[in-house]
């Protein structure tokens, strides 16, 4: 009984220090975007209008700031019983050191948990309502749900399209179609609207290219033949890594189907996947720092060199990413590979440490 009261003590001051972490990283970023985004002020987007925004998005920051607030929080929460000797009094009292452990991991196992749901159903979402309604507000109804545009293969033809509405309208649309490698026909239509289960195609120009001659054709409508729905096309548009883990990998699978590389979906994907051993890795360094090496320094001394650690640990993520498309390598050891260094950097202080 004494054990479970020990590891439910331990629990509570960790999760108490990585909330306190979090709240705080959630509320820098929030005033100094805030401050940042007041240039973005026209119209009817006012100023409290930035902030119901910044509001709206703080799922996203949630879930970015977890691995910074994991780490640092377990660094202050460890940090504190150990400078009270309160960690000193457990180890003597015949606590191992993998109970006390696992008495930290057990606040983080119900992080994990809160993270993922938040991953595959709430910051999907509200990112997405959160950018169509900035730019609705902005631009008026039926404002654009991206700014940015984007490139996709399908079959013989490439595709160019500039935005996409929240009404699944699609602007500026440019279709090329091959044979082999030579240009035949070109087409470009201002909007594709999704009616009844497929795409119709408005003030369509239809370009067909001969060795002696071009012929151009004008629409008011036009059937469009594509695979494509608008779910896929949202994915496209939107940006990758505020994608749900199953919409991250279903826009692989068609990715592949169509003989092009995943490696961003697939990066961002096995990243979300992969979240529970990226955060117990970063305990186990956080563990490292009180009971190894660093436990005789200072509280302060400590949260540095965790900062310093998470983002060596994100810049080197950072740097995997390109790196597994220029060598070929899976996008999956871009996310594992930091991972397995932190785990093995902290079990070896751990281990010197006894």
């Amino acid at each position: 009984m004494l054990l479970d009261r020990l590891d439910r003590y331990i629990a509570r001051n960790v999760l108490a220090a990585i909330l306190v972490v979090q709240v705080v990283l959630l509320g820098l970023d929030l005033v100094i975007t805030y401050i940042n985004d007041l240039g973005d002020v026209e119209g009817g987007y006012g100023a409290f209008d930035v902030l119901l925004y910044l509001i709206m998005r703080l799922p996203y920051r949630f879930y970015q700031y977890a691995p910074v607030g994991v780490l640092i929080g377990s660094l202050i929460g460890l940090g504190s019983m150990a400078t009270s000797n309160e960690l000193t009094v457990m180890r003597a009292a015949g606590r191992s050191l993998t109970r006390i452990l696992w008495g930290v991991m057990k606040p983080v196992i119900l992080i994990v948990m809160i993270l993922l749901v938040i991953a595959e159903f709430v910051s999907p979402r509200t990112e997405q309502f959160a950018n169509a309604w900035r730019l609705e507000q902005q631009q008026g109804e039926g404002a654009l749900v991206t700014e940015r545009g984007g490139w996709q293969r399908e079959g013989d033809s490439v595709y160019r399209f500039g935005a996409i509405r929240a009404d699944d309208t699609v602007l500026d649309l440019t279709r090329y179609r091959f044979d082999d490698r030579e240009l035949i026909a070109a087409m470009h239509a201002d909007q594709a609207v999704w009616e009844e289960g497929r795409w119709v195609l408005r003030n369509a120009d239809v370009t067909r290219f001969f060795e002696d001659r071009t012929e151009v054709e004008r629409h008011d409508r036009l059937a469009w033949e594509t695979d494509l729905t608008p779910d896929q096309l949202n994915r496209l548009l939107r940006d990758v890594d505020s994608q749900a883990p199953s919409e991250l990998l279903a826009y692989a699978r068609y990715l592949e189907s169509q003989g092009q590389q995943a490696t961003e979906p697939l990066l961002y994907f096995w990243q979300k996947l992969l979240l529970p051993l990226t955060l117990g890795s970063l305990v186990l360094i956080a563990a490292s720092f009180v009971f190894g090496p660093l436990r005789t320094v200072a509280a302060g001394t400590r949260v540095f060199y965790g900062v310093i650690t998470g983002l060596s640990f994100k810049y080197l993520q950072d740097l995997l990413a390109p790196a597994s498309t220029v060598f070929g390598f899976s996008p999956v050891w871009a996310v594992l590979g930091p991972t397995l260094v932190c785990a093995l950097l902290g079990l070896y202080l751990l281990r010197r440490s006894g």
